[in-house]
């Protein structure tokens, strides 16, 4: 089975082109991936959302907000942000902050600034700090012009029981094909990653695939292994990335 990689080795290993649209979806640590692919990535780099997210999850990168872009230039690709962004800055973009919530941008948005950075990454919906999720009708919000789509589930879920650990159980126990209080199985997971209503909704047809797996240590190992198992046996070729448990950033 794939050896688990270290958050910080997370860039290299998806084998991005020189300029890549990112969206992230699913649970078990997306906004920590948002922050990783922030410090890894080169060149211009926007770090963004199409939901909300806690206003004290910035990453420690400069905040930028969405009017601050010349949306004449966009046409061109040669657009710049008022606020200062070069060529080598990554910046995390809100359109505002209401209390402790900052609130994303649209769709559009995204679409534009495609054409004015290297990497666009966008956490694209949320899971209420769940591991596993599967999505409602209304989401994930993913750009037309993404180019991967990296879902995302915690190891922490599997062999627990969905009511719990899943984020609209409901949803996730139906394209698993059994009932909310069962255990998620890596079987049941890899039937919610791989469905059309589960991890790839709202996914541009072009747009790769990539599971990534986290939170992986000794006590899940096995739960893991079956899930690449599952994936793989399933879909040849899928990128499946096991990434080592790493702690959880203080709030």
């Amino acid at each position: 089975m794939a050896e688990p990689i270290e958050l910080i080795h997370l860039a290299n290993e998806l084998d991005l082109g020189r300029s890549e649209h990112i969206a992230l979806v699913g649970g078990g640590g997306k906004t920590t991936i948002l922050h990783a692919l922030g410090r890894q990535l080169g060149g211009r780099v926007i770090l963004t959302t199409t939901t909300k997210m806690g206003s004290d999850q910035d990453g420690g990168f400069s905040i930028i907000a969405a009017r601050d872009f010349h949306p004449a230039d966009t046409d061109t690709g040669t657009g710049t942000a008022e606020n200062g962004m070069t060529d080598t800055t990554t910046s995390i973009a809100w359109s505002r902050v209401v209390g402790n919530k900052a609130y994303g941008v649209t769709k559009e948005e995204c679409d534009r600034w495609a054409k004015l950075a290297d990497y666009v990454v966008i956490e694209a919906d949320g899971a209420r700090q769940r591991p596993f999720k599967a999505p409602a009708s209304y989401e994930p919000v993913i750009p037309d012009t993404v180019t991967r789509v990296i879902s995302v589930i915690g190891a922490d879920a599997l062999g627990r029981v969905i009511a719990d650990q899943c984020h609209r159980p409901l949803r996730v126990a139906a394209l698993a094909g059994c009932e909310p209080y069962q255990r998620l199985t890596p079987a049941g997971a890899a039937a919610v990653l791989l469905h059309q209503r589960g991890a790839r909704r709202a996914s541009p047809v072009a747009a790769r695939l990539v599971v990534a797996i986290t939170k992986v240590d000794d006590t899940n190992r096995d739960f893991v292994d079956e899930l690449v198992a599952e994936l793989e046996s399933r879909e040849p070729g899928l990128p499946v990335i096991p990434i080592r448990n790493y702690p959880t950033p203080r709030r």
